[in-house]
Parts: structure tokens; sequence; C-alpha cells
């Protein structure tokens, strides 16, 4: 800290967990819609499932790491900003039909730019300007007056809640959650035969909860100078394009160095499976298709404080209330657009 500024410390964590999440992604089909869609269209569950083995890790260890006194989730925004339940329904929803339309998430869009599909180029870059039209341009009044975020005050979790109604320690809590994900998970047997997935849905899972350990030292070593945050890939994918063009939005941040290890671990896991090939967008109905989704996605995750991964897997990992409504709320939205998109391609 005497010698490097906080804020690179802050890029660094990014790009490191953010790396492996690229990694996942591309050696572990670690993918939110390609588990929707295979689990309801495919009839396999081991992408789905393997969200239990990301979710059991990243749950038990934030609130392990959350007692010893290294992680303050009382400071990430999943707790620090008051729930609107209205939001994450409407946001979550926006998001998933957007997520659909497009075919990726912007963590997915992320992970297949890396691996050469300059389509997801455009969903990035798209996401990225309709997030920002959303959290401060044109649109942000409209937001703040229709969905305002006001400090919380307190912990806005399950496990603290039960705390305050049983007296059991939150850990313990905790613990009972991801113990279910874990059982869910592994009590598929074709997961349990792939333990390629299973080890990078761990590792997928120790990434979310290093990031927020990370920036929550940084936090206290800073005096509040860097935010706890986490992993999410809506407004950040915005704060990256402007820091790349400008260098401002915040300057190089956690966010930053988030979307470019994405970035290098998609790049560095297509090059180790042999899959990088350039892609691009040959039908101009498809590329329109993907924009007006990228663009759902824009606002529909800014609106929700979080994407499929800000909310799916962060606030997910500190079991905050937000977390399985807007969950619920994407997988909704994503199911009604991919009905839509199969209706649509079939013959009258």
């Amino acid at each position: 800290m005497d010698s490097i500024p906080a804020e690179i410390w802050a890029a660094l964590i990014g790009l490191t967990t953010g790396c492996i999440l690229g990694l996942a992604a591309r050696l572990g089909e670690f993918c939110t819609l390609g588990a929707i869609e295979s689990a309801a269209y495919g009839h396999d569950q081991r992408r789905l499932r393997m969200w239990g083995i990301v979710l059991g890790t990243a749950i038990s260890t934030t609130y392990l790491l959350a007692a010893l006194g290294h992680i303050a989730l009382a400071e990430s925004p999943y707790h620090a900003i008051s729930w609107n339940p209205a939001a994450s329904i409407l946001g979550g929803a926006v998001f998933g039909y957007g997520m659909a339309l497009a075919g990726n998430c912007g963590f997915g869009a992320l992970a297949r730019f890396g691996g050469g599909d300059l389509r997801s180029l455009v969903i990035v870059v798209v996401v990225s300007i309709f997030g920002f039209i959303t959290l401060s341009g044109p649109l942000s009044p409209l937001r703040d007056w229709a969905f305002p975020q006001v400090p919380s005050g307190g912990f806005q979790g399950f496990a603290h809640l039960l705390q305050q109604e049983t007296g059991i320690p939150p850990l313990i809590w905790a613990m009972a959650v991801a113990t279910g994900f874990f059982a869910w998970a592994l009590s598929h047997a074709p997961l349990r035969a792939s333990r390629r997935r299973i080890g990078w849905g761990v590792a997928a899972g120790l990434a979310i909860s290093a990031a927020l350990w990370g920036t929550s030292a940084l936090n206290d070593m800073s005096f509040d100078a860097i935010p706890v945050e986490g992993h999410t890939f809506t407004a950040p994918l915005g704060r990256t394009l402007m820091w790349l063009m400008t260098s401002s939005a915040g300057g190089l941040s956690f966010s930053v160095g988030s979307v470019l290890g994405v970035l290098l671990g998609a790049w560095i896991g297509s090059l180790r499976k042999g899959s990088f090939r350039w892609e691009a967008c040959e039908d101009p109905r498809e590329l329109g298709r993907q924009v007006a989704g990228a663009a759902l996605m824009g606002v529909g995750g800014v609106i929700a404080l979080g994407c499929s991964i800000g909310q799916g897997a962060t606030a997910f990992a500190t079991l905050a209330w937000s977390a399985p409504v807007t969950v619920a709320a994407i997988y909704a939205g994503a199911l009604v657009g991919l009905r839509r998109l199969i209706a649509g391609f079939q013959p009258e």
C-alpha cells in the first residue's frame, strides 16, 4: 500500500479473479443462458446444476471469511442499499428477456469475445452504452424516481435475519444453505461424472468470494476509499469502456480489472481448448436482435443492481434478499425470450 496505489491493487484483484471466471466460462462451460437453455430444451441439467457448486462454494467461503472478520458484508452494495423488490422483479425480467434475445449475458458475451466472437463485441458495447444511459444518462432521473436507492442502515440478508429471530450465528445458516446447494448439484449423476465442471464450479465460486475478500481488505486499509464490491457485468462494462477511451468513469478500479480479467481468461481458455476462431454476424436480423437484447440487458441490469453474475453469484454469496428474487425474474424472462425465439423461427 505504501508503494502501489490502492486503485491498482483493486484492479489486480479484479483482473486475477476475473481471469478465473473467464477460464471457467471457456473450459468449464460456466454460462447462465447456456445452463437455462440446455436444461429447458436440451434435457441436460449438468450446466444448471453446476450453479449449485458455484453457489455452495461462494456462500460457504464468503461467510467463513466474514465470520473471521475478513469480509465486510454490510459494506457490499447488496446490503448497504435498501432492497427494492419491484426493481429486482422488473429489472431481472427485462435483463433475462434481453439475455435470451442477445444469446448471452454481459459475462457470457465477454467470454465469447475472448474466444474470437466479434458478434459478442457488439453486445458488450451496447450493454455498456445503455447501462450508462440508465445509470447516469438521460434515463437516470426516471430510474431514480421509480427505483430510488437509499441506504439500508443494516444487513439485507437471510442469514442475519434468521440470526435475529433465533440467535444462531449467520455462518451456521450460510453453511446450511451451501450444503443444500451442494446436495442439489451432486444429486445429479451426470454432473458427478463430470469432474471438469465440478472443478471449475469450485474455482468460479472461490473467485466470487475472493473478490469480496480482497476489496474488503482494501476498503479497510484505504479508509473506505476503495468500495467493497464483487463481480458484476453491466455498469462495469461501461466503466471499463470509458476508462479505455478517456481514463475516466472512476479511473482504474476493480470493475475495470474484472472485465479485462474475464477477457484474458477466456482468451487463454479458448487457446488452451483449441477453440479460438474469429466469427462475425452474417444475418442482419440476428444482429438487430442481439443489439435489442443487449440494450434491454443494459437497462435491466442497472435497475436490478446486478446481472446474472452480480445478483446470481455475488449477491447470492452474501445471501442478500435481492438475489433469489432477481435470479427467479431473470430465469423467467429468459424462458419467455427463448420461447419467443423458438416460436418465431418455426414455420406457420
